[in-house]
């Protein structure tokens, strides 16, 4: 990371000269565009991002220089009219929506005490250190409580536990104390969470809604999807859907120090704590990483950044006048990427037209942005025999109720039922067409984005249907189905990733 802070300060002092100089560009109606030479950005360090990010499973990768996007790169089959799930960025979200209630006297300060907020619940393991817990403290990920997630390093185990509960809040305020408030950084989805049902009691309005008038409303952001726990709060730690492009709004008020046509939205004391976080994370592969207000920062080198899982970035280098954003369905190498993105800057000012790179950026976008077939087999006589079959299956650890293949005439297409979690619910039927010429077909759109199939003979009996929630962070599912007169063997990961066989039957 010493490259990056060297050129972080290399350019300081210029790009607060520069700045007092240029007109500001304000993307609330639309963001205008820019030829990168024009930003003084090298169009062929670009080129070569968005042949990285190819590599890296990215959904896309979009930059803004001096208030114009110079990049804005879809990876095929993900299109930039979908709203991407931004996983753990929500938690940028929440701080922000925090330093609102602050400014508007909600709340009384970030010292301010948490259980009070909840003083009607009956909270278990209830101690001296549980009852110091402040709102700083969730901010900051020092809240004490016993909490397993793993930033990657291993399952969220707390995570699960909480989502297979049937209250969040009630689930969170009940952990045990591992440390005291303060004392050490631990990675806790519940603390956002707790924030979101705090900004619900005193605002008196969901936290969705408050976003929709004090954030997404100023900004010109229109579209968005938002979870709810199972009372109805907006999810905290995660669950928000964004376009990249209004990703980027995100990162460039915090660019303009919190101002936003003007009008200071953000205060800019909560900014600078950003930017100068001091809470150490204690990451063996990132020891300079810092905390605060839910945003990760390298104070050092003057960059700053929203994370979520699977590589979902809003990073801001005040010192180059920049934002980026980037999507993903895997996790990507941030150490290698936030230097790789400020070597692409190459001036204060415009610099020469570069044709090479010119025409290596148009020829990486042209490639991303078309779907690529994969590998088909030829179609054995059994699918005319399966093709319109049900296969009925007992509860299971993959939650397929029933499932259909129609793969014989003009119009392929599947059904299936998912068992609910909740038994006193009717089983989901999701149904939609298939691909099986190497291309996905999108179907209906669901909480995690459009659903998209296709599938393909393995051999004989053996048929395997690949899946894809497109936008929603993740890579594709397999399901391998191994077909024996009118049974069925199915093969797949469950949700927490772990091999299951399960056997069906249809009705003859």
């Amino acid at each position: 990371m010493l490259g990056l802070g060297m050129f972080a300060v290399a350019f300081c002092s210029a790009g607060v000269i520069a700045e007092e100089g240029r007109a500001v560009v304000w993307p609330t109606q639309g963001w205008q565009t820019s030829t990168p030479e024009e930003q003084g950005v090298d169009p062929a360090a670009l080129a070569r991002l968005v042949e990285s990010g190819a590599r890296q499973s990215m959904d896309s990768i979009l930059i803004v220089r001096h208030g114009k996007i110079v990049l804005d790169a879809y990876y095929a089959p993900y299109s930039a009219d979908m709203p991407h799930v931004v996983n753990s960025v929500t938690k940028a979200v929440i701080g922000t929506l925090t330093s609102f209630a602050l400014k508007d006297g909600l709340l009384t300060g970030t010292d301010q005490p948490v259980l009070p907020f909840f003083g009607e619940r009956s909270i278990l393991n209830l101690d001296d250190r549980k009852k110091a817990i402040t709102l700083q403290g969730l901010l900051d990920m020092t809240s004490g409580l016993t909490w397993e997630e793993g930033l990657g390093e291993g399952p969220p185990l707390s995570v699960i536990d909480m989502e297979r509960s049937r209250n969040w809040i009630e689930f969170i305020l009940n952990r045990q104390m591992a440390a005291t408030p303060g004392d050490g950084f631990n990675y806790n989805s519940g603390n956002p969470h707790m924030l979101s049902a705090i900004l619900t009691k005193v605002t008196g309005m969901s936290t969705e809604d408050y976003a929709k008038a004090r954030l997404f409303g100023p900004l010109g952001i229109t579209a968005w999807k938002w979870r709810r726990d199972p009372q109805g709060v907006s999810t905290g730690g995660y669950g928000l859907a964004l376009h990249p492009r209004d990703m980027a709004k995100f990162g460039y008020l915090y660019l303009r120090n919190g101002e936003w046509e003007g009008k200071p939205l953000v205060p800019r004391d909560w900014i600078d704590k950003v930017n100068h976080a001091t809470v150490d994370m204690h990451l063996s592969f990132a020891p300079a990483w810092r905390y605060s207000n839910f945003f990760w920062a390298l104070p050092d080198s003057n960059v700053y950044w929203a994370s979520g899982y699977h590589c979902q970035l809003i990073v801001v280098y005040p010192a180059l006048d920049l934002v980026a954003v980037t999507t993903g369905r895997n996790g990507c190498a941030v150490t290698a990427l936030l230097p790789s993105i400020a070597a692409s800057i190459k001036s204060e000012t415009a610099i020469q037209p570069d044709t090479a790179g010119t025409e290596r950026l148009a020829s990486a976008i042209r490639a991303i942005s078309t779907e690529k077939p994969s590998e088909v087999g030829p179609t054995p006589e059994i699918a005319s025999t399966i093709s319109g079959k049900t296969y009925a299956f007992a509860r299971n650890p993959l939650g397929v109720k029933s499932l259909t293949l129609t793969l014989v005439g003009p119009n392929p297409h599947y059904d299936f039922e998912l068992y609910s979690r909740n038994s006193a619910r009717p089983p989901e039927m999701i149904s939609g067409p298939i691909g099986l010429d190497g291309l996905y077909r999108k179907g209906k759109d669901t909480p995690y984005g459009p659903l998209a199939v296709k599938g393909r003979w393995l051999d004989d009996h053996a048929f395997e249907v690949e899946r894809i929630n497109i936008g929603a962070s993740e890579l594709s599912r397999k399901w391998t189905l191994s077909f024996d007169g009118d049974k069925v063997s199915l093969r797949g990961k469950n949700f927490e990733g772990v091999d299951v066989a399960i056997d069906g039957q249809s009705g003859g």
